[in-house]
């Protein structure tokens, strides 16, 4: 477990990293002439403060160790072994179970090399290291040098493009017209954002209060609100340190998304690489999928015990910080129960537009859901006489949260084969597997399968009808012509119709309509037939993309504008497995100054997206006249009222123009 947090903290600071210009180092590299065949070139670094560089001794498998290497290409001159270092510090790692080297403030690295070409006048090496913090980053791509053999200075070597990919950038930008109807939408983003953050909230709050009734949280109100009871002879003071111990249950919740707002300072497309990244769509799958496992009984998930030993002897110093220590050791305690469900928050987060902001809200409703029961019943004992004894329904509570884990676990799963176009999982197979998940978590609520703790209540067996009757409301969605649609209930969360095992004609497009994948196709087609254009940006593993073509895009009168009155051009901005020829394959240089290769056509979309339009989220529904004159302001994730009304007025406006 401890590996995994480390693996997906590496790889958020990965992209972090990647794409932010205030790095935690500052390296100086100078070159010293030793004879006419060696010289020493020397990295001088300094390290921001409560960051830590990695030496190149440090355990292959722990944390990176630092590799200098010469450029791509280069020739003519040997590395004489590994640089020589400064003074390093060695600690003892409980998440590699080893002792790690690395430097602290500064460090000094002098690597000397033999050059046999006495012609060389420059040679360029690449530094390559991890530095951490929290969190872990490598070097940047930048971090390449190079250094004159001939007294000259030393260079950091700047990304440059050739003559063909500017060509290619310049295409990418739009020559729209009317461009001020794009400004309109600002206010509307900002109340469709704050509805995803009340939303987020609310699942947040909910997910918290499952967690309360959980065997790792539930039975521990008793013993904490006693300590607040009967530590403090006054009242007052003993509701205020109540009130305060909650405050920090939720500042500690909080405070764990804050690694994940170094994404939104960072280019827009970002958060989007994340969530419709496969890899990272697998191990979302693995880890929910073992959350799943912990739940359902198989093993128990803890944090290292030193970590609780200390928090909970911290506690004892008193005041404010035994307080918050208090709140600490909670954390950490419940962390079996609370991990799970504090994963799927994180998975699903990442996985929509709205990024680190979005975590912070579920996270701090997660937070306040679990902090308002200590403090209410530490202001109020004696109502804690009403609430049920600890039992066999905490377990109940568990298992079926376990089998909540899983389906949500195959969501992702069928995210990376989306992306990946492996067509593994398709919708038919998504959903019986839903539907044997609920049929299994019905039986279990029946006590048919599972370990039994005593009788099955009535209640149990209520809940297990429901599940049951989920299970057969899913289960016609395996058949090629079911008997009813279950599009409401999975719209979303089930790959697209098209996506299926039932041959569907050649048409990829969403409930059949005609659509084109490449923009150029599209307005050349929108000119032949004078149709307004709808450059629909998408993404395969986009949950509100689905939503708005099983839900809005099917309503009779938005389907029949749609078909009847616009091109629609559907560039989907996570396919990243399709390459682009490659003569269309180009450098591009982001606004922030750095290199961005363009090699597919997710690459080419969702760049083409952030190039125009200044927004990386989906749907973006964007409506123009074929020679790109923007006819109404953009839309993206809403109603069917809403929607209708922007098609409507966007057909008026061309027929205007026209």
């Amino acid at each position: 477990m401890k590996k995994l947090i480390t693996l997906i903290l590496f790889f958020i600071g990965f992209v972090t990293f990647s794409q932010t210009d205030d790095a935690p180092l500052e390296v100086n590299p100078t070159v010293k002439k030793v004879s006419d065949t060696e010289y020493d070139l020397i990295f001088e670094i300094s390290i921001a403060e409560d960051w830590h560089l990695y030496s190149q001794y440090n355990p292959e498998d722990a944390s990176l160790p630092m590799t200098i290497s010469p450029a791509e290409g280069e020739a003519g001159y040997t590395l004489v072994g590994k640089a020589t270092e400064s003074e390093t510090e060695t600690e003892f790692s409980e998440i590699w179970g080893k002792d790690e080297i690395f430097f602290v403030d500064e460090a000094t690295l002098i690597q000397r090399i033999t050059v046999q070409d006495t012609t060389l006048t420059k040679i360029t090496l690449n530094l390559d290291a991890q530095v951490c913090k929290e969190y872990c980053l490598p070097f940047d791509e930048d971090f390449t040098f190079a250094f004159s053999l001939k007294g000259g200075e030393v260079v950091q070597t700047v990304t440059e493009i050739d003559d063909r990919s500017k060509s290619l950038s310049e295409s990418l930008k739009l020559d729209l017209k009317n461009e001020v109807m794009l400004k309109s939408e600002a206010s509307e983003e900002t109340d469709k954002k704050d509805s995803s953050l009340l939303n987020i909230f609310l699942l947040g709050f909910v997910g918290g209060l499952l967690a309360f009734l959980t065997p790792c949280v539930f039975p521990m109100i008793p013993l904490t609100v006693s300590f607040f009871t009967k530590k403090n002879e006054k009242k007052v003071q003993s509701s205020g340190n109540a009130i305060l111990y909650g405050f920090f249950i939720v500042l500690i919740y909080g405070l764990l998304s804050l690694p994940f707002h170094f994404l939104d300072t960072l280019d827009p497309e970002i958060l989007n690489n994340i969530s419709t990244n496969i890899w990272l769509n697998i191990f979302f799958f693995v880890v929910l999928v073992f959350f799943a496992g912990s739940f359902f009984g198989l093993y128990e998930l803890t944090l290292p015990s030193s970590w609780t030993n200390k928090a909970d002897s911290a506690s004892g110093i008193g005041g404010v910080l035994g307080i918050f220590f208090m709140a600490l050791t909670l954390a950490i305690v419940s962390f079996s129960c609370t991990g799970p469900i504090l994963g799927s928050l994180l998975a699903g987060s990442l996985s929509s537009d709205g990024g680190a902001m979005l975590l912070t809200s579920g996270m701090v409703g997660f937070g306040l859901a679990l902090a308002l029961p200590f403090a209410v019943f530490a202001n109020f004992p004696k109502w804690m006489a009403k609430l049920p004894r600890s039992g066999s329904w905490l377990n109940t509570v568990k298992v079926t949260l376990g089998f909540l884990e899983l389906a949500l676990a195959f969501k992702f799963l069928s995210n990376a084969d989306l992306v990946g176009h492996w067509n593994i999982l398709k919708r038919e197979v998504f959903i019986g597997i839903w539907a044997l998940l609920a049929l299994l978590m019905a039986l279990y609520l029946f006590g048919f399968i599972g370990k039994k703790y005593g009788k099955v209540s009535m209640f149990r067996v209520l809940i297990g009808l429901m599940i049951l009757g989920v299970a057969v409301y899913l289960a016609p969605g395996v058949l090629q012509k079911p008997t009813w649609d279950q599009s409401k209930l999975l719209s979303g969360f089930a790959p697209p119709k098209f996506h299926s095992i039932y041959k569907q004609g050649d048409n990829q497009c969403p409930l059949n309509l005609e659509c084109f994948k490449d923009i150029d196709e599209g307005l050349a087609h929108a000119r032949e037939v004078n149709k307004p254009v709808i450059l629909d940006f998408t993404g395969w593993a986009c949950v509100n993309c689905r939503k708005m073509e099983e839900n809005i895009w099917s309503q009779p009168d938005v389907y029949k504008i749609l078909s009847n009155e616009f091109v629609i051009i559907s560039l989907y901005v996570d396919d990243h497995q399709r390459m682009l020829p490659k003569e269309e394959q180009f450098d591009y240089i982001k606004p922030n100054g750095k290199l961005k290769r363009i090699r597919t056509y997710g690459d080419k979309w969702a760049t083409l997206q952030t190039a125009n339009f200044k927004i990386a989220s989906q749907p973006f529904y964007v409506a123009l006249s074929p020679d790109l004159e923007v006819l109404n302001s953009p839309e993206q994730y809403t109603d069917k009222e809403t929607y209708e009304k922007w098609l409507k007025t966007s057909v008026d406006r061309f027929k205007e123009i026209k």
